[in-house]
């Protein structure tokens, strides 16, 4: 891989299938370390191919930005591995939050909430917010469950369709990242997750605002949240 600069390097870029389960842990390992090491690694999730980088380094979400073209103002989102991080990652959450995450997580919905004022980190211009989601895929997890949460966007350069396996995303970004985990085309057919805005719920209600339609309808939002507005 590249020289990364200001962190020990791994020796050069790699790519692992990780369908053949003597690839498998010791991609996770080394993606563990690239992440560990302020590097880019390029994971499967159930909707398409991320790019992801530690959360908590600024200069490791820098790389991801430059990476895909992107400037400060389209901040990554976040992947965290379990609904107990929601809560030491979000502001509040009230009883609507908690429900979205309960009934779609891990799934294709992507919720924008009020950030913990106390959280030592910089993913851009977010205005105080932070977009989060679980994935469902089991290698995600399995990788999230030993990083803790990564900011993580879409494997492609900004203009560029998503990527559906590894080695699409590498002809994209190239040395750019790491770690490629392979592990066959995305079961989400291309269909990015949906993004809400949840800024604006409240305990009694709210609203929601749809961001981007994906893989969640807003029918199955409004079924769960009767009580909330959801607008497009």
């Amino acid at each position: 891989m590249p020289r990364v600069a200001g962190v020990e390097s791994i020796a050069m870029a790699e790519v692992f299938d990780c369908s053949d389960s003597s690839q498998l842990l010791s991609g996770t390992r080394t993606a563990r370390r690239a992440i560990g090491q302020g590097a880019l690694v390029v994971l499967p999730t159930d909707t398409v191919y991320g790019v992801g980088a530690d959360a908590f380094s600024p200069e490791a979400v820098q790389r991801l930005l430059d990476a895909k073209g992107r400037g400060r103002q389209s901040p990554p989102p976040v992947l965290i591995p379990n609904t107990g991080t929601l809560a030491a990652l979000a502001a509040e959450v009230t009883e609507p939050l908690e429900a979205l995450a309960a009934e779609f997580w891990p799934g294709a919905l992507t919720i924008i909430t009020r950030a913990n004022p106390s959280l030592s980190w910089d993913l851009g211009d977010t205005g105080g917010t932070v977009a989060l989601r679980i994935p469902n895929h089991p290698l995600a997890l399995e990788l999230l469950q030993e990083t803790g949460p990564l900011a993580v966007s879409s494997a492609n350069k900004t203009g560029e369709p998503a990527a559906r396996t590894a080695a699409i995303a590498q002809e994209m970004l190239g040395d750019s990242v790491a770690v490629y985990l392979e592990a066959g085309e995305a079961d989400g057919s291309g269909v990015s997750s949906t993004i809400i805005d949840a800024t604006k719920l409240t305990a009694e209600g709210g609203t929601i605002r749809i961001l981007r339609a994906g893989g969640v309808s807003r029918e199955a939002i409004v079924a769960l949240l009767p009580q909330v507005t959801v607008e497009d």
